[in-house]
């Protein structure tokens, strides 16, 4: 039988230390974040989901739209909305109809009770938004965004070609 070893406190609070300037492991838990505070801002704002309130309030902003422009407005999966958007059709929050233009295109519009919806959501999610520029200023906001975009561009290389570049080094 193997002597059970001690639990370290003090290497274990050096690893958590580490990992807190671990970017691959704090992004899942501020997405987690994010989304659950989101959750609770559309509880109380009218219980949207957040893919139905991103939903409504793009076709509120821009009018209506394909599946593919609200999967890249959002920066989400294409299945996502594809299969949100039949519930909020049956909701009656969304109107869908083929492209005249390209049949293989949905074009999405904003129904009334999609429109109800979204006034009742706009008010708490625009006091989240306000919330954050109490903690972050536009500017730092704009830097934050940089770095995001920056980060996504090197999550989106193709792995071989960051395994490429360390091999020569």
């Amino acid at each position: 039988m193997t002597n059970a070893t001690k639990r370290d406190s003090a290497r274990i609070a050096a690893r958590q230390a580490r990992e807190d300037h671990n970017l691959f492991s704090r992004l899942p838990a501020i997405y987690a974040a994010s989304r659950s505070q989101g959750q609770q801002f559309l509880q109380r704002g009218g219980e949207l989901s957040i893919v139905e309130w991103r939903t409504l309030w793009d076709l509120h902003e821009v009018g209506p739209m394909t599946i593919r422009d609200l999967a890249a407005t959002q920066r989400a999966d294409h299945s996502l909305l594809s299969r949100a958007l039949p519930e909020m059709r049956r909701k009656g929050y969304v109107t869908m109809r083929r492209d005249e233009d390209d049949g293989r295109q949905t074009i999405v519009e904003i129904a009334p009770a999609g429109r109800a919806a979204y006034h009742r959501a706009a008010p708490v999610m625009a006091r989240r938004r306000a919330a954050l520029r109490e903690v972050f200023s536009e500017e730092e906001i704009g830097v934050f965004v940089g770095y995001l975009d920056r980060l996504e561009s090197f999550l989106r290389r193709p792995v071989d070609e960051v395994l490429k570049e360390e091999s020569a080094k």
